[in-house]
Order: structure tokens, then C-alpha cells, then sequence
């Protein structure tokens, strides 16, 4: 037990996705294809009261919630220059970072696979996100191969590393989203998780991507618009799920003539600091 903790946890851009309910907040979840980025969210943690998200007063479900799986009550302040609500995986990231550092100041003795569980569990209760925690606790480029916390998912990964850039445009609703009807988008996540599958390489990572915002019927205009600039350039881009932002390997955006924030690929994945 300590008297606080620190843990980082990457950003996650989700390319594609589908969403597999179920009564069990564990088991439920989503299947796809993400990247875990550098540029992330810090979470400090300290016996006391309140939340704290980049210096003011702010209420994330997904954190409450996991303070009462592990019967804490804490002072956990968020920090992050992600974009807030723009498929970045914050509040998945907020829920995860909870959980390790509630973990190491309380010593509650449990595995990395339980406090993701519970991260997961969470995030999915609070209807903020279905993958972005079993991602982030992995880092790289992780594939989903099933849905649900680690006991019940199962993951791979893309073995390529390569420098990004992303630019967000704004705010997707995620909860109104994931929580209406999602067969269309679900059969779009499969077959972009079994294109992926068959080459599992960043190019059909972001082939795939593509073609899933198109046929879930994600795809923005403003969107659409980035996207066909950076082909146009010779670059390869898609769009986050869910939020207005387009990410781009290489320097795709930026050769397009955008104004974009340059990260890499985060190989550690979510730990204490």
C-alpha cells in the first residue's frame, strides 16, 4: 500500500468494430481492429474524494464504477491532450488507469487480467466503450478476435510498427451508438475482422477500416473529404471509431496539407508508473 500512484494508458483509435452484447458485462464487448497510440491519458490516484479531468471537476461513470468494484474511495485526477469524445478511448483509458493505481494504493493484491476485467466491465456498464480497455492494456496493434474481458476475449496482434498522425474534427455520441441497432454494423465488423485476419498487415488494417465506416454507415462528410485528400497525397487514412477524426499512417495528413498531431505506436500498454 502506498500513499498514491501513478499509471499511463495509451490512446486507442478503433478502425472497425463489432458490438456482441450480453447479460454479463465481462463477457460482453466487441470484436475488431485498433492501434494503441502514445499519446495517452496519465491517472493519479490518492486516498480522498473527487474526480479531476485536465484540472477541473468533472464525472466519469466508468470511474466510479470500478472504485466500487474494489471498495475505494479516492482523489483521481486525469490528465490527457487527447480530444475528449472523439474516439480516442478517454474514458476507457480513465477506467483502466482507476483501476491499476487503485490496485497499488489500496493493496488489493490483484492480477493485471482482474483489473482489466473490471476496467472492461466498467466501461461497458457505463455504455462509454465495448474494446478500448482489453486494447489498451495490450498496447500495439491489437486485433479482437472475440469480445469480452481477458477470460472470456481473445486477442492477436499486427507485428509492424510505424509513426501516425491523426486530426480530429469533433464529437461522435458513442452511447447512442453502441446502444441501438447495431446489425448492420456488427456484419461490416466481421468482414472487415476477417479480411484482417486472412493479412494481418497495417495496409489491410486500414483497407478494412475504410471500407467498415462506409458500409456501418459511420462515415462523415468531413470525413470523406480528409480520407480522399490523404489517397490523393498517396497516403493511407481512415476514420476513428467514434468520433470525427481521421488518422493516417505515416505522415499521410500532413502530406495532404493538414494541420496534424504526429504520435507513435504505444508497445508497452496501459502500467504503472
Amino acid at each position: 500500500m502506498s500513499d498514491s500512484a501513478r499509471a499511463f494508458v495509451p490512446g486507442h483509435v478503433t478502425g472497425f468494430f463489432s458490438a456482441h452484447p450480453d447479460d454479463d458485462p465481462t463477457k460482453a464487448g466487441s470484436r475488431g481492429g485498433g492501434l494503441a497510440i502514445g499519446d495517452g491519458v496519465t491517472v493519479e490516484l490518492e486516498p480522498g474524494e473527487g474526480l479531476e479531468l485536465n484540472g477541473e471537476a468533472a464525472a466519469i461513470e466508468a470511474v466510479d464504477r470500478v472504485l466500487d468494484a474494489l471498495r475505494a474511495t479516492a482523489r483521481v485526477v486525469v490528465e490527457t491532450d487527447l480530444p475528449l469524445g472523439a474516439g480516442f478511448g478517454v474514458s476507457g483509458a480513465a477506467a483502466l488507469g482507476t483501476a491499476l493505481t487503485t490496485n497499488a494504493v489500496f493493496g488489493r493484491g490483484l492480477s493485471e487480467n482482474e483489473l482489466v476485467t473490471i476496467a472492461h466491465g466498467a466501461e461497458v456498464q457505463a455504455g462509454t466503450g465495448l474494446g478500448d480497455v482489453v486494447a489498451q492494456a495490450r498496447g500495439g496493434v491489437p486485433i479482437r478476435l472475440e469480445p469480452g474481458a481477458p477470460a472470456h476475449g481473445a486477442m492477436d496482434g499486427i507485428p509492424q510498427r510505424r509513426p501516425l498522425e491523426y486530426r480530429s474534427f469533433g464529437e461522435l455520441p458513442t452511447e447512442e451508438i453502441i446502444a441501438g441497432d447495431t446489425d448492420e454494423l456488427t456484419a461490416a465488423g466481421d468482414r472487415a475482422l476477417s479480411a484482417l485476419v486472412a493479412e494481418p498487415t497495417l495496409e489491410t488494417f486500414m483497407e478494412s477500416s475504410r471500407r467498415f465506416a462506409r458500409e456501418a454507415g459511420l462515415l462523415t462528410p468531413r470525413v470523406a473529404e480528409v480520407v480522399r485528400d490523404v489517397s490523393e497525397a498517396g497516403g493511407e487514412a481512415s476514420m476513428a471509431m467514434l468520433g470525427e477524426t481521421v488518422f493516417a499512417l505515416g505522415s499521410g495528413l500532413s502530406d495532404a496539407g493538414y494541420d496534424a498531431e504526429q504520435c507513435s505506436l504505444s508497445l508497452a500498454g496501459a502500467h504503472v508508473l
